[in-house]
């Protein structure tokens, strides 16, 4: 009888599950709503079929968890995994997980084994590399499941030059089957798409060359969030979407034609409050001073958590919905805000960061603004110390 697709709760998820329960003591938690990452996997799903859908986990599933997330996107339709490193592929094995798993990140000769040994599929781009997994599948009686990936004009990891001779030499060596032809798209999330346009052309090229000699692999890919968003030319048979999938846009500037649930709320609790007069100098280097008598609640949250130092004196958090702003520096492990507003605030209430409380909220995009950053990078920011709890 073949194995299941979808993994079964093994004794590596039990014993994270049981390190879980012991780290949300600490109430400075990560709640990740694994249903909205459903529902946006059935919306990717929607709009590009019959594309296949190959769910992005890497990075720890950009800080949402990669088990939990790769589990629910593949009972929401997804039927391949992508993840950076081999490690990451290795450790989805390790939790069950029986579908094809593309490792996008570069290939060193020394980790061939392992990805032989565990059924990854590798991103090839080099021709002596591809005779050196040759070899070492037949050795091992293998054989290697490659993406030939293509740099269309992203100037990272990929085939530049030459690209039929590539594939022609790649295919014809023992032990090495073509599963896919790839290439990663620079600007998909940008207001002008030319430059996106003179990549899918560059990459159409290829193809076209590729099957006029029988060279078809399975999977063709190069859409991510942003192509998936704005592109419907990039789908091929294949999308990759990131962090889409997580409920975030991947910029300001991408067409928001899908409608996404985001999957992440940050909460912490009120651990200290006291009343202080006019005058007092509060946290790191005196850089605020009260104005008045104030009320000031310390939360256990801080830099080491994810909750930036360029948030000193710069952002608000959710306290029964209404906005409190941050006082002095952000330490590593606490940060403090003025509640003089509201009354009678005690030690354990709730207190949002990111995410949605009562009729207010604090979207990611308000961090991306302060940060200057995208919210990529700001989910995978936040720290492993903060436990992620499904909602």
């Amino acid at each position: 009888m073949p194995r299941s697709r979808l993994p079964r709760r093994d004794q590596h998820a039990t014993a994270a599950l049981h390190e879980q329960s012991f780290e949300t003591q600490r109430p400075t938690i990560a709640e990740i709503d694994l249903q909205a990452i459903a529902s946006n996997v059935r919306a990717i799903r929607q709009r590009v079929r019959p594309a296949e859908v190959m769910a992005v986990v890497k990075a720890e599933g950009y800080g949402h968890g990669a088990v939990q997330v790769a589990r629910i996107a593949l009972e929401a339709g997804a039927t391949l995994l992508g993840v950076a490193l081999l490690e990451e592929g290795i450790a989805l094995r390790r939790h069950g997980f029986t579908v094809p798993i593309l490792v996008f990140g570069g290939l060193f000769e020394n980790q061939i084994d392992s990805y032989l040994a565990h059924d990854l599929q590798m991103t090839l781009y080099d021709a002596r590399l591809a005779e050196i997994i040759s070899q070492r599948a037949q050795a091992l009686h293998k054989t290697a499941g490659v993406h030939a990936k293509f740099d269309t004009g992203m100037g990272r990891v990929g085939v530049t030059s030459e690209p039929l001779a590539f594939l022609q030499h790649l295919v014809s060596l023992p032990g090495i089957t073509l599963q896919g032809l790839y290439t990663h798209l620079a600007t998909s999330d940008e207001t002008d798409l030319s430059y996106a346009h003179v990549q899918l052309q560059r990459f159409r090229t290829i193809i076209t060359a590729a099957r006029a000699h029988d060279i078809v692999p399975r999977w063709i890919h190069a859409a991510n969030s942003g192509a998936i968003l704005s592109l419907p030319e990039s789908y091929f048979n294949l999308v990759r979407p990131g962090v889409m999938m997580y409920g975030y846009y991947p910029s300001a500037d991408v067409v928001k034609s899908l409608a996404l649930q985001p999957a992440m709320r940050l909460r912490t609790a009120v651990l200290l409050v006291k009343r202080v007069p006019r005058g007092t100098f509060v946290s790191y280097n005196r850089t605020f001073q009260t104005q008045r008598e104030s009320v000031l609640a310390t939360l256990p949250i801080g830099y080491a958590d994810g909750f930036s130092r360029r948030f000193s004196n710069n952002m608000h958090v959710l306290i029964r919905g209404c906005k409190c702003p941050v006082v002095g520096r952000v330490c590593m492990d606490q940060i403090i805000v003025d509640v003089t507003e509201l009354p009678d605030i005690r030690v354990g209430e709730e207190v949002v960061l990111m995410g949605k409380h009562c009729e207010e909220e604090i979207p990611i995009y308000d961090w991306c603004e302060k940060l200057e950053t995208i919210p990529y990078e700001v989910t995978c920011g936040i720290s492993s110390r903060v436990p992620r709890v499904n909602v």
